[in-house]
C-alpha cells in the first residue's frame, strides 16, 4: 500500500462515517454575522440615546405660592441660533401634576435663563422643567416673537 497524499487525507468511511463538507458550517457563520450586526445596531442606538442632548433645561429655582409656582429655568443648547421651547410643570405633594405650561426660548446665548409663572389647580410643592426641544410649535413661536 502506498502512502500517497490522497490516502492519508481520506479516512475509511466504514470506520468514521461519511465525510462532512462545508454545508454544515453555514449556520454557525450566519449566526456570527447576525450577532455582529446586532452588536453594531445596539452600539448605534446607545450612542444616539445616551449621548449628550442637543438642548437641556432645568429649574434653577422656583417659588411656590398658594395656587401658583414661579419657575426660573436654565436652558443650555448646542445651537444658540435656533429658537426652542421648554415644557414646565408643577407638582402637588402627592406627585400629581397640577400645572403645565410652555416657554418660548428665543435665539440667543448657549446658556440662558427664563422666568415663568404657572397657575395650578391645587397647592404646588415644586416646579420643574419637563423637557426642551428645538421643535417649536408655530402658535408658540408667533406668540414669543416681539411685534414690530
Amino acid at each position: 500500500m502506498t502512502n500517497s497524499p490522497e490516502t492519508i487525507r481520506r479516512a475509511p468511511e466504514g470506520r468514521y462515517g461519511p465525510r462532512r463538507g462545508d454545508h454544515r458550517r453555514w449556520p454557525a457563520r450566519l449566526s456570527a454575522v447576525l450577532v455582529l450586526l446586532a452588536g453594531v445596531l445596539v452600539a448605534v442606538l446607545a450612542y444616539r440615546n445616551l449621548g449628550s442632548a442637543p438642548i437641556e433645561g432645568k429649574a434653577s429655582s422656583f417659588e411656590v405660592g398658594q395656587d401658583s409656582v414661579r419657575i426660573t429655568l436654565e436652558v443650555r443648547r448646542d445651537d444658540p441660533a435656533k429658537a426652542a421651547e421648554c415644557v414646565v410643570r408643577a407638582r402637588a405633594r402627592s406627585g400629581r401634576e397640577v400645572g403645565r405650561g410652555e416657554v418660548y426660548i428665543p435665539p440667543g446665548q448657549p446658556t440662558t435663563y427664563h422666568r415663568t409663572e404657572l397657575t395650578t389647580s391645587a397647592p404646588p410643592v415644586t416646579g420643574e422643567v419637563f423637557g426642551c426641544s428645538y421643535d417649536v410649535p408655530s402658535y408658540l413661536e408667533s406668540r414669543g416673537r416681539p411685534s414690530g
